[in-house]
């Protein structure tokens, strides 16, 4: 958020110079409001343009692309307004070059001027601001809601399924505990008593 913010700033600052510089002076005093677009092609010419018709133009449509790209958030779009601001000066700068035979600076005020500077800082500074600006974060898709599947209570048409219950065992009795086999010895019979005057005689 802060990076767009400084970023916005710069921008606007910049297409500001831009839109400025043509009115300041070019070369050797003249303003740049007085060079006919067409010189930027076909080479530049003493005749004077009117403002509708000057190199103001290309500053004005990028100033208006900086703006449409700061409500768009678009990083690429004030890119394209500084490389236009840029490249349109430099253009200039060679078409300059050829008519004069070389470009000169003079502390007299001779040569290039001011606005000049500002053109081509204005350039700079769009490209530092799309630099800056962080653009548009796509939208962040939403976790998918984890889906339960419902549960259908048994009805009339749906057959109750019981669930799996394994087969009933009984259980065998066991076999009841054979008796000890029968001893072979017979139990000895006990003497008889007798009493002391002896067996009954017969």
């Amino acid at each position: 958020m802060v990076r767009n913010v400084l970023g916005s700033i710069l921008a606007l600052a910049g297409a500001t110079a831009a839109v400025w510089s043509p009115f300041r002076a070019w070369y050797d005093g003249r303003h740049g409001s007085t060079y006919r677009i067409d010189d930027l092609f076909s080479g530049i010419s003493a005749t004077k343009a009117e403002v509708a018709g000057s190199i103001l133009l290309p500053f004005a449509f990028a100033a208006l692309v900086t703006l449409v790209g700061l409500a768009l958030r678009s990083r690429i779009l004030v890119a394209v307004a500084g490389l236009i601001t840029i490249g349109f000066t430099v253009l200039w700068m060679v078409r300059q070059g050829q008519a004069a035979g070389s470009l000169t600076v003079d502390s007299s005020g001779k040569g290039l001027g001011q606005g000049v500077a500002m053109a081509l800082g204005g350039g700079l500074v769009l490209l530092l601001a799309a630099g800056l600006m962080s653009g548009r974060r796509g939208a962040e898709p939403e976790p998918e809601p984890h889906t339960v599947a419902p549960s259908v209570a048994p009805t009339s048409d749906t057959p109750y399924e019981r669930p799996y219950e394994a087969p009933y065992e009984p259980q065998q009795e066991q076999p009841p505990a054979e008796p000890p086999p029968p001893s072979h010895e017979q139990p000895r019979p006990e003497p008889p008593h007798w009493p002391p005057e002896g067996p009954p005689r017969p």
